[in-house]
Parts: structure tokens; C-alpha cells; sequence
């Protein structure tokens, strides 16, 4: 005898009561373009999402489009000018030990620790903002929160400083802040991965959707473009870079779940997941090549086994999807479809060698100048005098303008001056996306910008692509929510990461300051009603 078929899913309304669980996702340098170029190639997670309410013009609105700023807008409500977390890695030369770069999410006092890879010590202490999940901790210390991310910086940008459990990726399959236990859960999740990573992988089948995909771009001494993602045992690079990594941390959120009855007390829980692969596959091969292919394909499949295995459940849950940043593809790819100036940056535009330069000109002490790479903050050595630092400051900015492949130089003083704009984020000038990422505390006294589609990235024996320009190839990115019963429609006029959080905080019921956040409530059901109250 056949079954009756399920009853219909309750239309979500305003009047509808809270989820009890808000599934937050962020999925590294996932851009509005490779959500645009797939969108139509869905069948699982994704294209669940996609039949929710999209956004497919969000927007990263700041300057400096990199991983930690990025995370820290998603569920803080604010730009990283408010944030603190301007870049990845920016420079305090009043710091106590000798390397003056912090890393965006270390403790930089504790001894014998430095900014290097692996050599710091992680820590929230710089994000100068709380998140989601601190205040609904806030309202309600019964409310669970959990962190899972293949970095540590998105775990923790987005995790806060009062989340339950907050772990990342490692050679050892998770990890956490330094001197923090692993529950039981987290290190039998961890135990798994290390198991995986430690198994070779063939090269993944193609699948035809990619077939297109599959043209060797050579690029220095190797070729991109046509690979398959395989990898020896213990590669944890190429572990990273592949949607293994992505299953492995939606998996572990899956268990922390289930270990820790999220979505099913008395209050709202907030599960955050940082999906890291796709950047890692666009650095290593760009956004164009099998590799991508593959990547969003995975992603696709893993996120479809996540919601099926949360489903089965029968929480009422609720799920934004976003990402840090977008991303752009290497020149070398971009010179055969259609963009023949797409190049990489020229070697002479080299801080160091520009400074040494400078100093022996005007004479003046070294270093005379900090920075990390040919673009973005530069800061002026703090032991010059009024007059040094003025000859100093003019020759920098007369020189880097000099170069054909510098668009703008821009001193700190001006973004000092200029508000933060309350204007649609497409519509913002230059001078609008870097002043939301300064602040006068951690930003350089000026800041470069290169020109569109020049990659700052020379040497391309780790890397051949990357992120961070104020264009928007890097500032775009999808933003979508799910809830079951809630009517999917599309809005493609622009808005921000940052009205994610009161967006968020509407649908729990949760009252957030309007005056401490740079976001906005944007309402999520279709008709006359609203979920913004």
C-alpha cells in the first residue's frame, strides 16, 4: 500500500517562530562569477540554495578583499574599517617583539611567537567587534555556538569570542587555539581526517559539465588547467585544495551537531562552517580550469549530503551562504579569452627596493618603509621627523604613481577625512571601498592600488592567482538563504556582507544597535510582509 506523500512545507511568514538552528556558511573566494558560470550546472547543495533567496550581487564592499577582512564583515554587521581586521596581515611598529607584521588573528605577545605560517599563536584578540554569535550568548548563554573552517581565521572571525567549540583544519585533522582540549567529538572528527589526508588520491574523474574546462595553460615551469586534483598521501596542501577538505569540515559541523543537539533546546543555535578549498584551488590553478570545475562540482555534492543528513533530523533550520571575497583568474588564461592586457605585476614595483632607494636619496635611516607586497598598506618608519616623514611621504607617492601599473596612491590622511559610505556598494568610487577597510589605528599611511587585472603575483612557483584588489572581480559575491517553507525569489540589486548579521538577528529575534553595525536588516520574505522587525 503507498504511502501518502509528506504534507507540504508551512509558508514561512512573519509570524512564523524563529529556526532553531542558523546554519552560517562562508565559502572562500566563491565570486558572483563562478556562481554565475555554474549556477545552471546544480543539482545538489547549491542548487538548493539557489532556489532560496539570492542575492546575486552581494558585495565585499571594502578595498581589501582578502580572507580575514572578509570573514570578519559576515557576522559582525560591520566593514573592517570598524572591525579592525583590515588585511591579512598588517603592521604595528610600536609591537613588543622584533617581527612588527601581525597576523589578523594572532596574539602577537605571546614569547618566541611570530607572523609566519605556523608560527603564531591564534587568537580573536584583533577583531575589535562582537559577532552573532556573541550576542546571542549574550542574550542567552543557553545558546550553542560552533566554529568549523578549513582556516583559522574564518573559524575564528566568524566564531567570535564566546563560541563552544572552535576548530580548523590541520596536518592532524583539527585543531584549535593553543592549549584548548578537543571535546571527544571534535578529536574523533580530527582522527578521521588525519586518516583521510593520509591516503593518496587518484585524479578525480571529469565530469562532461568540464569538459570545456580542460585546456593546459603553461604558466612559469609547470601547466594548470587540465588537472584532476590528485595528490600523494599526506600532501596537505593538495588535501586542502580539493573538495575533500570542504566535506571533511562540513562532516565534522555535522557530528558537532549532532554531539551537541544544535537545534534542538529551548533557544536558536548558530553552526558557522568555513569552506576553504575553492580559494585554495583558485591561487594554486586559477578560476577557470578543470580544477575549479571539479572544486565547485564537489562543493555542490557535499553541501547536498550536509542538508539530507540535517533534514533527516527534522530541526527547523535556516541557512546563509556567502563568501570572504571573489577572485580572479590567472593573466595567462585571461590573455587567451578575451582580455589580451590582463598581466602580472611588473618586479620594479618592490616596496623593499623602492625604500632603499628613497633612504639613500633623502638619506634617511632604514628601514624607511613596511609593507607586504607591491600593493596595499604601506607605513612610513616611526623615528622620522616631521620634515623626513613629509620628503619621505611625497618621493613614495610620486614614485609609485610613476609606474603604468599602479592605478591610485592614497595617504591615510585622505580616508581619515571621508565617511564611510551609506550608498549602494556598486556605486562606490575608488576612495569609498578603501575608507571602509582604514583604520586609523592599524592602516598604512598610504595605501597602492593596482590597476584592474594586473596580478600581484611574480614569482608563481606557490601561487599563480589571487584576490584582494578593490575591483570587483573580488568585491562580488553570492549572498543566499534557505529556510524550508520560506518562498525563493531573486533581487539582483547590490548589498553587503555586512547586512547579513541584523539580517540574521531579525529572524531570531534578536534587537541589534543599529548605530554599532555598518549593515542593514534585509527583509527575506517576498510580498508585503517582512522578516526585518
Amino acid at each position: 500500500m503507498a504511502q501518502d506523500a509528506a504534507p507540504p512545507a508551512q509558508k514561512v511568514t512573519a509570524a512564523t517562530p524563529p529556526p532553531k538552528l542558523i546554519v552560517m556558511i562562508s565559502v572562500d573566494q566563491f565570486s558572483a562569477d563562478l556562481f554565475a558560470q555554474y549556477r545552471g550546472h546544480f543539482t545538489g547543495g547549491l542548487a538548493r540554495l539557489a532556489s532560496g533567496v539570492v542575492f546575486p550581487s552581494g558585495y565585499q564592499a571594502h578595498g581589501a578583499t582578502e580572507t580575514c577582512p572578509g570573514h570578519s564583515t559576515i557576522l559582525t554587521g560591520n566593514h573592517p574599517a570598524h572591525t579592525g581586521i583590515i588585511a591579512n596581515n598588517y603592521f604595528d611598529l610600536a609591537a613588543a617583539r622584533e617581527d612588527k607584521r601581525l597576523y589578523c588573528a594572532e596574539d602577537e605577545t605571546v614569547p618566541g611567537t611570530s607572523s609566519g605560517s605556523g608560527k603564531y599563536a591564534p587568537s580573536v584578540d584583533h577583531l575589535l567587534v562582537p559577532t552573532l554569535g556573541d550576542l546571542m550568548k549574550a542574550r542567552d548563554p543557553n545558546a550553542q555556538v560552533v566554529s568549523v573552517a578549513g582556516k583559522d581565521r574564518a573559524a575564528i572571525m566568524m566564531g567570535g569570542r564566546k563560541a563552544d567549540e572552535l576548530v580548523w583544519l590541520a596536518p592532524t585533522g583539527l585543531t584549535s587555539y593553543r592549549g584548548t582540549a578537543l571535546s571527544p567529538t571534535a578529536t574523533q572528527a580530527g582522527t578521521a581526517i588525519a586518516a583521510a589526508i593520509a591516503q593518496p588520491r587518484k585524479g578525480l574523474p571529469l565530469p562532461a559539465d568540464c569538459a570545456d574546462q580542460d585546456i593546459a595553460i603553461p604558466v612559469g615551469d609547470r601547466v594548470v588547467g587540465n588537472g584532476r586534483l590528485a595528490r600523494d598521501g599526506g600532501d596537505f596542501r593538495r588535501f586542502l585544495a580539493s573538495p575533500e577538505a570542504d566535506g571533511a569540515v562540513l562532516a565534522a559541523g555535522a557530528a558537532l551537531r549532532q554531539a551537541r543537539r544544535l537545534g534542538e533546546g529551548s533557544t536558536t543555535d548558530l553552526l558557522i562552517l568555513g569552506l576553504s578549498a575553492t580559494d585554495y584551488v583558485g591561487h594554486g590553478f586559477g578560476t577557470e580550469g578543470t580544477e575549479m570545475c571539479l572544486q565547485i562540482m564537489g562543493l555542490d555534492r557535499e553541501l547536498g549530503d550536509f542538508f539530507a543528513r540535517l533534514d533527516a533530523t527534522g530541526i527547523d533550520y535556516a541557512v546563509a551562504l556567502t563568501a570572504d571575497h571573489g577572485g580572479h583568474d590567472i593573466p595567462e588564461r585571461n590573455r587567451q579569452n578575451g582580455w589580451p592586457a590582463a598581466t602580472r605585476v611588473d618586479t620594479a614595483i618592490n616596496p623593499d627596493a623602492i625604500a632603499k632607494s628613497v633612504a639613500e636619496k633623502l638619506g634617511l635611516p632604514e628601514p624607511l618603509l613596511y609593507s607586504d607586497g607591491p600593493f596595499g598598506d604601506m607605513y612610513l618608519a616611526k623615528s622620522l621627523t616631521a620634515a623626513q616623514r613629509k620628503a619621505a611621504m611625497a618621493e613614495f607617492i610620486a614614485r609609485f604613481r610613476a609606474f603604468p601599473q599602479v592605478e591610485a596612491v592614497v595617504t591615510g590622511e585622505e580616508l581619515a577625512a571621508r565617511p564611510i559610505s551609506k550608498e549602494a556598494p556598486d556605486n562606490w568610487s575608488m576612495l569609498d571601498k578603501l575608507r571602509a577597510s582604514y583604520n586609523a589605528q592599524r592602516s598604512g599611511d598610504f595605501i597602492v592600488v593596482l590597476k584592474p587585472r594586473v596580478t600581484p603575483i611574480a614569482d608563481t612557483s606557490r601561487y599563480v592567482a589571487t584576490h584582494g584588489s578593490v575591483w570587483d572581480y573580488d568585491r562580488r559575491v553570492p549572498m543566499l538563504f534557505w529556510r524550508k517553507g520560506l518562498a525563493g525569489f531573486e533581487q539582483t540589486n547590490a548589498v553587503m556582507t555586512v547586512d547579513i548579521l541584523p539580517t540574521l538577528a531579525s529572524l531570531i529575534g534578536l534587537t541589534v544597535d543599529a548605530s554599532k553595525i555598518d549593515g542593514r536588516c534585509i527583509d527575506l520574505i517576498s510580498g508585503p510582509e517582512s522578516s526585518c522587525r
